[in-house]
């Protein structure tokens, strides 16, 4: 495939149904699906699951979803599992886990490698062993880095714990995508979708301030954060926390102040409106926004390119979050990906 400029979702989603039969019956995936009934409504768990039911060709099919980037006027998609990292998992069932995971997203990308990039899981529960295999998917799956969530079964991806993690993804120059998965506020969003309408941009924006505020981007630098969702709420509101570094000595846990960390970032454009895209890339910049689809989720959109136009950027810049931002990130000079 030979194109100049190509359009890039950054945003994709893959069902590995491999990885879903070893949780099956265990007393954690048990906990998990408790979890998740108090943080949804009944109604919300019937949409959840005929939805899943529609959607297994897109989740799983390579032919369906070239046809759908197609109509979508998307050149290529970046794909990630779907966020079940299943974190609770101890360390035998969660290497098992990483790698039947990622060697699935590896072989669908295999099927066209010209069209899809794929990201990897690592039990972050077990940041030694998530060295581990996050170098496994880079250097022997070809894959472009991982995808984490918001928390790792309670603990902050801020945790101190994680470092070697970061550590070795900046080394490595691996992308990081940070995608929620559930809502700590649980019973409380658990009407009428609030738990992802309202609770996912929540938990986005909590998990990147624990980024920011702790000091881990001032620890590694050349870390490249993609976030999904347009990075939360944080982006449109970073002025409260520039406000406090200012004025509290207790908020003073990185080097400079807040708002300057979200030019260390990349953030989906996936904000639904053009007004909020506009707003996003006032805040981060247009050279630190790529396009997000969330496919193919009823959340997501199917219309990036129109989305992207409406909102009436310069030739330029509107070419940057298309795709030459994600381009630059991804590498393309480099094949872009599948088994090695």
């Amino acid at each position: 495939m030979t194109i100049q400029t190509p359009v890039i979702d950054f945003h994709g989603h893959l069902a590995v149904p491999a990885a879903d039969a070893l949780v099956a019956g265990t007393p954690g995936f048990a906990a998990e699906l408790a979890a998740e009934q108090r943080s949804h409504s009944p109604e919300s768990l019937a949409a959840n699951q005929a939805q899943l039911g529609r959607l297994g060709p897109q989740l799983t099919d390579v032919a369906t979803r070239l046809a759908e980037l197609d109509a979508m006027g998307v050149d290529l998609q970046v794909v990630g599992p779907m966020p079940m990292h299943h974190y609770w998992a101890d360390r035998e069932l969660a290497a098992r886990l990483a790698r039947t995971t990622n060697e699935a997203v590896a072989a669908h990308c295999a099927q066209a490698p010209d069209r899809l990039a794929g990201l990897a899981t690592v039990p972050l529960q077990h940041p030694y062993l998530a060295v581990a295999e996050l170098s496994r998917a880079v250097s022997e799956y070809g894959l472009r880095g991982i995808s984490v969530s918001t928390t790792v079964d309670g603990r902050e991806l801020a945790d101190e714990r994680h470092d070697p993690v970061w550590a070795r993804a900046e080394e490595l120059g691996a992308i990081v995508f940070v995608h929620p998965w559930g809502c700590s506020l649980a019973e409380r969003l658990a009407t009428h979708y609030l738990g992802n309408t309202v609770g996912q941009p929540v938990e986005t924006t909590v998990a990147l301030s624990h980024l920011i505020f702790t000091g881990v981007l001032d620890r590694f630098p050349g870390l490249k954060l993609v976030v999904a969702h347009g990075g939360g709420y944080l982006p449109t509101y970073i002025g409260r926390s520039d406000h406090a570094w200012q004025a509290r000595p207790d908020a003073r846990g990185c080097r400079e102040k807040p708002s300057s960390y979200l030019r260390r970032m990349w953030f989906d454009a996936l904000v639904y409106t053009p007004q909020g895209l506009r707003q996003l890339v006032d805040a981060v910049g247009g050279d630190r926004v790529v396009l997000g689809t969330d496919y193919p989720f009823d959340m997501g959109v199917d219309d990036p390119v129109k989305r992207l136009d409406d909102a009436g950027f310069a030739p330029a810049e509107r070419d940057d979050i298309a795709g030459g931002n994600a381009a630059r990130l991804l590498g393309l000079a480099r094949p872009l990906g599948g088994l090695s």
